[in-house]
C-alpha cells in the first residue's frame, strides 16, 4: 500500500464518490444481495494507504452520508464505520505488510465487525432482521478487495 503522505485529497474525494454511487446504484436483486459495501471498502483502503488524511472523522462522515442518502436511522452506518476505521488504524502498521490474502482476511474481520453492528443497531432499534443473506456482502466484500487494492494503488502510483 501506498502511505508516503503526498496522497492528494481529490483522490480521496473521488473514491468517495465513487463508493456512494455503487452504493445507491439500483441493481436486480439477486444482485443487490451480493453487493459488497463499496464506500467501506475504500475508507478501510485509505484508513491503511493514508491515515492521516482519512481519519476518524471522515470515516464517521462516509458512514453518516450513507445514513442520509439510504434515509436510515441517522448515526447507525456512522458509528459502525467509526469502529471498523478505529481497528483499521490500529492494525494499519501490521496489514500493510500483509500478502493480499491475509489482508483479505483482515478485510473480511473488518466487515464482519461492521455488519454485525448493524445488525445489533437493526435489533435495538426494531428494524426487521432480515435473514442470513445480509452476510453475503462481506464475503463479496473480501473477494473484491484484491482488485480494489490494485486498482487504487495503480491509480496512486500513476497520479505521483
Amino acid at each position: 500500500m501506498i502511505s508516503d503522505g503526498r496522497i492528494s485529497g481529490w483522490r480521496v474525494f473521488v473514491s468517495v464518490l465513487i463508493g456512494l454511487s455503487l452504493a445507491i446504484v439500483p441493481l436486480p436483486h439477486w444482485l443487490e444481495i451480493l453487493r459488497p459495501d463499496f464506500l467501506l471498502i475504500f475508507v478501510i483502503y485509505w484508513s491503511l494507504s493514508a491515515p492521516r488524511l482519512a481519519g476518524m472523522t471522515f470515516a464517521w462522515m462516509c458512514g453518516f452520508s450513507i445514513d442520509v442518502i439510504r434515509g436510515l436511522v441517522l448515526g447507525q452506518h456512522a458509528l459502525a464505520f467509526l469502529v471498523v476505521a478505529y481497528w483499521a488504524h490500529r492494525w494499519q502498521l501490521r496489514m500493510r505488510i500483509f500478502p493480499i490474502w491475509q489482508q483479505a482476511a483482515a478485510v473480511l474481520f473488518l466487515l464482519l465487525i461492521y455488519q454485525g453492528l448493524i445488525f445489533w443497531i437493526d435489533g435495538v432499534v426494531g428494524e426487521e432482521v432480515s435473514s442470513g443473506l445480509r452476510w453475503l456482502p462481506v464475503i463479496t466484500g473480501a473477494l473484491v478487495w484484491p482488485f480494489v487494492v490494485a486498482t487504487m494503488d495503480t491509480w496512486n502510483r500513476g497520479r505521483r
